[in-house]
């Protein structure tokens, strides 16, 4: 199975996530074995090194534009709503999907990941942008073409992780 792309769930948690939504997308692989919150944990705290790097090198250019970098004063890892998954904030937590994301002064953003329950592509992750202001439509248009890379890369990369626990 390999991951596709397809058309953003209309979800309890999507529809409500955001006040508008200015960019949406949705990557899909299928995994039947592991709960939402190990989903979660697989897809957003081991990142592979060289988005890793891409991270702290974002870090470092966006410091100069006064936006969010620093791990936020009530940082915490339990797995609760205001908890965090590395370093995403955990704003909603249902049986068949979580929402994360973070807020900052150039744009607002959420993930959803959703199990559809579907026998193929059943786990979908959504990244919602809701743009704050003109630098939030330059940084996403600069970054957009990195964010479909990253996005595809770590949801592609858990399939192969769960393939491979499933037939070791």
């Amino acid at each position: 199975m390999k991951v596709i792309s397809e058309i953003i769930p209309n979800t309890h948690g999507i529809k409500n996530a955001l006040k508008r939504i200015d960019y949406s997308d949705t990557y899909s692989t299928t995994n039947h074995i592991d709960n939402i919150e190990h989903l979660a944990n697989l897809i957003f705290t081991k990142l592979p090194n060289w988005i890793s790097f891409l991270m702290k090198t974002r870090n470092l250019i966006m410091k100069t534009f006064g936006l969010k970098i620093e791990k936020p004063s009530d940082y915490n890892t339990n797995f609760k709503i205001g908890g965090y998954l590395g370093f995403f904030k955990i704003y909603e937590i249902m049986n068949n999907e979580i929402i994360l994301g973070a807020n900052d002064k150039h744009l607002n953003f959420r993930v959803s990941i959703f199990n559809s329950q579907d026998l193929n592509y059943n786990i979908k992750v959504s990244t919602l942008v809701e743009y704050n202001n003109r630098l939030g439509k330059i940084y996403f248009a600069i970054i957009g073409p990195l964010h479909h890379l990253i996005i595809k890369q770590i949801v592609k990369k858990r399939h192969i992780s769960i393939h491979k626990k499933k037939t070791f």
